[in-house]
Formats: structure tokens, C-alpha cells, sequence
């Protein structure tokens, strides 16, 4: 079969591999679509992956072509969570397998998406229903870790219902009220946290970027041009105080990763407002002493979040499953002639698997704006 195949840093080659060997407990799936992560940038060009050669790539969906131990699942679409876990260390018995001690992971550890086939366990599987598009099914992994952070803050329930309970989301957190939510970072995953927050019903959410393509998708959503901070034009922390009465935030979504944008979520929450750390560090994090100090005398939370729940192909309640009944829902609105964004709105290119390096070079050069850059096999 065809496959991108990483050889060794910098040395990623559209390649003949074998085909993979399935076991009792996997399925073999023909890959139709996978995302290019912001995370392949640094593994393919900088950092390497855990083993290679290797196929990357981890936020896919495709259709099951065999299938042992489930012959049922063989023709079915199948969306696939990429970490897999142990199922014995401490955090897997807990079933938080999101945290697991001893994980493989599709893309990064095994080989993953960018091939014509893939292997993973049944265990890993997602059946896809008839209203949701195969592109919208390759962006639920993105999806499910913006539900996962939004989730952590208490902002949804994914627990029992796929409608997020408002009132209890709004309510409070440790008996503190939301009145205001800040985004910053509007790449892919900082766009579906603000669509997370659309949907969930939200009002006062400020979203803080720096390129016409994000504003022009957050109209889309629905938001409205004064709550968009672009950064090009106006001095976030200013401009945050301004527009939440000098207050600042309650709950502050950093989406991007950098020292700098740390210091500045410190400096744009209110006393015992909540941060959220989102965005894979770039480099080294340092703070300095005054930002350190602010988050102990406004005596702030940090939190940061890890991949997304899943609880298994029979499992209920998981991101996961959040994230789908949501797009069924929007799915069936868009069917109707309703305005409504979907997830694959985000994809601005389009390339062939054997192409895809056009779409790697795009990504690390900065080249053309882009939002989500997805492989179609």
C-alpha cells in the first residue's frame, strides 16, 4: 500500500509499505481522510517521533475493511480515538485512558492516518452515523480535545446527556459564577473551543487572534465583531480590561503554547478567575516573578488538559460521544437550510495523500493562511 513514511527527521517519503497484520482484537480501515495536526510540524521536521520509520498522522476516519472479532463493523465508518491505552496501570482501572502510564498512539508511537490503510484495535473504533460527512468524522479528534478542555472547566456535561445542561455549566465552579470567557489562540483547536462555547449557548466570550481567516470564521459561528480581539490592532490585556469593566475574565483558554501568551492569561483573568493551558509548549515556559506573584495574590487556578475521554467502542458519556451527537445535530440543521458552521468549514486545503507534503510546507512556512490542512486518500 501507499504510505507518507517518516525515515528519519526531515525525511518524510511517499513510500510502497506492506500492508498491516490485524489481530483478533483490530481492524484493518481504510483511511479516507486525516488531518494534518499542528503537532506533525515539529515530529516530521524538528523532533522526530518515538520510533521510525513511521507512518504519522492521528486525527482520522475511514471504513472498515476487515474486521475478525467484529464482523458486524466491516463497510461501516469509523472515526478513531489514536491513543491506546494499556487498560491495567492505575489511570486506565480508573478509566481515565486518556492518562494512561504505558499508551501506544497512532501516528506518533504506531503507524498512523497518512496511508491508504490503518490498523487499530475494535476497542479504539467509532461507528459514524449516516448524517455526519467523512471530513466532519476526520475532525472529531481536534473536536473531542476542545470538548475535553471545556469539560475539565465545567462549562458541558458530557456525562448522561449530549446537550450540554446549562445550568449547571453556567452555574458555578468551586461557587464562583462565570460572567466572561476569553479564547486566545484561534488555530484549529482555539476555533472549535469557541464553537464549543457558541453551541453550549455562552454570551460573553471574548476570542483573541491575529488573522482575518479566524475573524472571518467566527462570524461564521455567529460571534460578533466586538468579540474579537485582534491582536494586530489592540493591546489584549487592555483591551480584555476594557471590555469586562476592568475585571478582566473569569475563564481564559490559552490556545497557543508560548511564555509570553502564559503571562498574559495571568494578566487578563479577574482574582480567582480560571485558566485553562491548552496549546503544546513551543519551547521552554519561564514566567516572571510579577506574573507569578499575580497568581498568587489573585489566588488563580491553572489547569492544564491532555488528549480527550474515550471510553471504549460500547462506551457512553465520553468526549467522544459528545462531540458526535453534536455533529449529527448540527448535521441535520445544515440538511434543513439552517446557517449553522460545521467542523469541516475549518479545512481551507485540500491535498491527495501523495501530495501532502504541499500541505506540511504550508504549515511549517507559513506560507498561505490556513486553518485545517486535511490528506484525502
Amino acid at each position: 500500500m501507499k504510505a507518507q513514511v517518516l525515515y528519519e527527521i526531515g525525511n518524510l517519503q511517499y513510500s510502497d509499505i506492506k500492508m498491516p497484520d490485524i489481530k483478533e482484537d483490530e481492524a484493518l480501515v481504510k483511511v479516507s481522510a486525516c488531518g494534518i495536526c499542528g503537532s506533525d510540524i515539529p515530529r516530521v521536521f524538528k523532533t522526530g517521533a518515538h520510533n521510525m520509520p513511521l507512518v504519522p498522522g492521528h486525527e482520522m476516519a475511514g471504513v472498515v475493511e476487515r474486521c475478525d472479532s467484529r464482523p458486524d463493523l466491516v463497510g461501516k465508518r469509523v472515526g478513531i480515538f489514536p491513543l491506546i491505552p494499556c487498560k491495567k496501570c492505575p489511570q486506565c482501572l480508573a478509566h481515565n485512558y486518556e492518562m494512561c502510564e504505558n499508551y501506544d498512539y497512532l501516528g506518533s508511537r504506531s503507524d498512523g492516518g497518512y496511508a491508504e490503510y490503518v490498523k487499530a484495535p475494535v476497542w479504539n473504533l467509532l461507528p459514524i452515523p449516516d448524517e455526519v460527512e467523512n471530513d466532519d468524522a476526520a475532525m472529531l479528534e481536534p473536536m473531542c480535545v476542545a470538548v475535553h478542555a471545556l469539560r475539565l472547566m465545567n462549562l458541558i456535561r458530557t456525562d448522561a446527556k449530549t446537550e450540554c445542561d446549562r445550568d449547571a455549566a453556567i452555574g458555578s465552579s468551586g461557587g464562583i459564577k462565570y460572567q466572561s470567557i476569553a479564547v486566545c489562540g484561534l488555530g484549529t483547536i482555539g476555533l472549535l473551543v469557541a464553537l464549543f462555547l457558541k453551541d453550549a449557548g455562552y454570551k460573553n466570550v471574548f476570542c483573541i487572534g491575529n488573522k482575518d481567516i479566524q475573524r472571518k470564521n467566527l462570524l461564521n459561528m455567529g460571534y460578533e465583531p466586538g468579540q474579537i480581539i485582534d491582536i494586530r490592532e489592540a493591546d489584549t490585556v487592555a483591551e480584555l480590561q476594557k471590555r469586562t469593566g476592568g475585571q478582566g475574565v473569569d475563564v481564559y483558554f490559552e490556545c497557543i503554547g508560548r511564555s509570553e501568551n502564559y503571562e498574559q492569561a495571568v494578566s487578563c483573568v479577574a482574582p480567582f478567575g480560571q485558566i485553562m493551558l491548552v496549546g503544546n509548549p513551543a519551547s521552554d515556559m519561564s514566567l516572571p516573578r510579577n506574573i507569578y506573584w499575580k497568581i498568587l495574590r489573585n489566588q488563580l487556578t491553572l489547569r492544564g488538559t491532555w488528549n480527550s475521554s474515550f471510553y471504549g467502542i460500547d462506551g457512553k458519556g465520553d468526549d467522544w460521544r459528545y462531540a458526535l451527537d453534536r455533529l449529527v445535530v448540527w448535521s441535520k440543521l445544515r440538511a434543513e437550510g439552517k446557517s449553522i458552521m460545521l467542523p469541516h468549514d475549518l479545512i481551507t486545503h485540500r491535498f491527495s495523500l501523495k501530495d501532502m507534503n504541499l500541505g506540511l510546507d504550508i504549515m511549517r512556512n507559513k506560507s498561505e493562511e490556513y486553518v485545517k490542512v486535511m490528506v484525502e486518500s
